[in-house]
């Protein structure tokens, strides 16, 4: 299965510059990484990041991150992919420049 991580240009410049990315702000304040199935994708695009250009959307393979991806109950009550370890470039699948 294939989930998804969507960075400000700024976060994806200091992800190529460091080699792993240990989140967001929001991440950071959770203690996870913020994923999201393609489903959800569209709806965390217009809840967090409305209005902002230059988003990157990375592909990750669910089941190559291990027991470090938990689902849990988030928005709406639906079940989220949360990363409970930094991102490294070894795990990412694909990289798409949103408009």
């Amino acid at each position: 299965m294939l989930i998804y991580k969507i960075l400000r240009s700024e976060e994806w410049t200091a992800f190529n510059a460091e080699g792993s990315f240990a989140g967001s702000p929001d991440d950071l304040r959770d203690g996870y990484i913020h994923l999201s199935t393609a489903e959800q994708t569209a709806g965390t695009l217009a809840k967090y990041f409305a209005g902002v250009a230059g988003l990157v959307k990375l592909t990750l393979a669910a089941e190559a991150l291990g027991e470090a991806l938990r689902w849990e109950q988030s928005r709406g009550g639906m079940a989220f992919p949360h990363l409970y370890r930094a991102l490294e470039r070894h795990d990412i699948v694909a990289v798409s420049l949103l408009a």
